[in-house]
């Protein structure tokens, strides 16, 4: 009798582990169900897609500086993203730099696509 106690104890405990798990996992899909992607393509005056050009991605809180180095038709991808910061992205290559374009808490989508055009000078610093 002692011992079908002592297992129904330990199966009840198991069922509670198990069930504060599961809302450990609801909690933690809701928050990155949040988080935002942003990706794109970076390429050159004439369109053609740029490999190897880095895309610079700043947290305008932080200052934190996130890099990627585009594939070889020119896309590149940030995925994680807090929808409640601000961003700058830009990319640069060989002397040439894109516009550097700004991801705002205010834009609701989950999803932004950016393409870069490394179309000027790259700033000397």
């Amino acid at each position: 009798m002692k011992r079908r106690n002592s297992i129904i104890v330990l199966l009840a405990g198991l069922g509670l582990l198990a069930a504060g798990a599961t809302g450990q996992d609801k909690d933690r899909e809701k928050r990155e169900a949040q988080l935002r992607v942003v990706r794109g393509a970076v390429v050159d005056k004439e369109e053609n897609p740029v490999a190897g050009a880095v895309v610079y991605l700043k947290n305008l809180k932080t200052q934190m500086v996130k890099t990627h180095i585009a594939a070889e038709d020119g896309k590149y991808r940030f995925s994680g993203l807090d929808p409640n910061l601000d961003y700058e992205i830009h990319s640069e290559l060989a002397g040439l730099s894109s516009n550097r374009r700004t991801i705002s808490s205010f834009d609701t989508r989950k999803e932004i696509v950016i393409h870069l055009k490394l179309d000027k000078k790259k700033a000397e610093k």
